[in-house]
């Protein structure tokens, strides 16, 4: 197990003061040798901010992003996000998607996310919003790789330190920890026994690996003086089987993820994660980045999962639809559908749901697809369905059809 990011939270303003990331790369390079002087490895230290339409006006945004993205760059944060947007006089459908497009496209560490449903409901124009900003930023970025850094977000609580969803709730800053701990689920399950003996298993190796990163994180509090909201336990991977949230659960006794029994070894999976008696935030369920996972990357190629496979298990997991490849002539009025459905599921069930979706220009269904990143793996582009639902939203806000 290792600290994927240390993620703290601050207030902004526009035009951005040189204090703010300046002090923040202060905190965060303490945090680090703190957690690195007990033997703990950070992989990335990082920075969110209130949700923009508190601070700035959209047509600013962009600038702001890459003012952030420089001070960041200057101060040795390696991520940065402005996200949370909520839809409204300001930032409209139309201002909200130029905005976003522009400063993620003109960035290299600046993420963002739109809100596609709150404690409220459904927002159907913050899911129509958010997949014409996946569809522009597709075509703005080789490969649409500029996805990796938006998504659409849930009932996504404040103070997520995993990203595209983090944002900070206002205030005091705050800083909360995401963890690399795919291999203490491989590990957990690859023994013989029981389910009951595999999930007490994990729940003991969370614990274990947990207590002393728990500890140290309490102990910088203390001494910093800035609130400490908890770990996220959602088990994000790298791209080796011995960190696979998919092998592992193939471990437990799928014959592969994405055939029968998916969904139930998933509820065994979050369940435990549950159980570990950790201060948690964020997601804490599982986590299914299809181009992060060797092994969901490996099922995706071999044609055996679809976004329909994801959705159902985007009911019991932690972070829904994460780093999907989609055909690059998907339809608008298909991500919307999906969004959408994602949405409701959040609301329906009561939990935090994401949506990453990557539309890569060019290719199709099926086509095998590389990227140049260290966290990434080759897969296979999913299909689309090529139906979508733009009446469906008209009439959902009373458009005229």
């Amino acid at each position: 197990m290792q600290i994927r990011s240390i993620t703290l939270g601050v207030d902004a303003s526009w035009p951005l003061s040189p204090s703010v990331c300046a002090e923040a790369g202060e905190l965060l390079a303490q945090a680090r040798r703190a957690f690195e002087e007990r033997g703990i490895v950070v992989q990335t230290t990082r920075l969110c901010t209130q949700p923009p339409e508190r601070f700035v006006a959209p047509e600013s945004l962009p600038d702001f992003a890459r003012a952030l993205d420089a001070a960041c760059a200057a101060h040795g944060i390696a991520y940065c996000a402005a996200g949370g947007i909520a839809l409204g006089d300001r930032f409209t459908e139309s201002a909200a998607t130029d905005a976003i497009v522009e400063a993620v496209s003109s960035t290299e560490r600046f993420f963002s996310s739109l809100r596609i449903a709150s404690e409220s409901g459904v927002e159907a124009r913050g899911a129509r919003a958010a997949a014409a900003t996946i569809a522009r930023i597709a075509e703005r970025t080789p490969q649409g790789f500029g996805n990796l850094r938006f998504a659409a977000i849930a009932r996504c609580p404040a103070n997520t330190p995993f990203f595209p969803a983090a944002f900070h709730a206002g205030g005091p800053p705050r800083f909360s920890l995401a963890l690399q701990a795919a291999d203490e689920v491989v590990a957990a399950f690859a023994p013989a026994g029981s389910l009951d003996d595999a999930e007490a298993r994990l729940v003991g190796a969370l614990e274990a690996a947990g207590a002393p990163i728990e500890r140290a994180a309490e102990d910088l509090a203390r001494a910093s003086g800035v609130e400490y909201v908890g770990v996220d336990l959602s088990p994000a991977p790298f791209p080796v089987d011995l960190a696979s949230v998919a092998c592992g659960l193939e471990a437990l006794g799928l014959d592969a993820f994405g055939g029968a029994g998916s969904a139930f070894a998933s509820w065994r999976l979050t369940r435990a994660i549950k159980r570990a008696r950790l201060r948690q935030c964020g997601f804490s369920g599982l986590m299914m980045p299809v181009l992060e996972d060797t092994g969901l990357a490996r099922r995706a190629a071999e044609g055996l999962l679809t976004v329909n496979d994801l959705l159902l298990c985007s009911t019991i997991c932690g972070t829904g639809l994460d780093t999907v490849p989609l055909p690059g002539d998907v339809s608008e009025s298909e991500l919307s559908g999906i969004l959408l459905d994602v949405a409701t599921l959040a609301t329906a069930l009561a939990k935090p749901l994401t949506a990453r979706l990557f539309p890569i220009p060019g290719k199709r269904a099926g086509d095998p697809i590389e990227f140049d990143h260290p966290f990434l793996v080759g897969s296979r582009v999913l299909s689309a369905k090529g139906h979508g639902a733009a009446k469906l939203l008209s009439r959902a806000l009373g458009e005229p059809g």
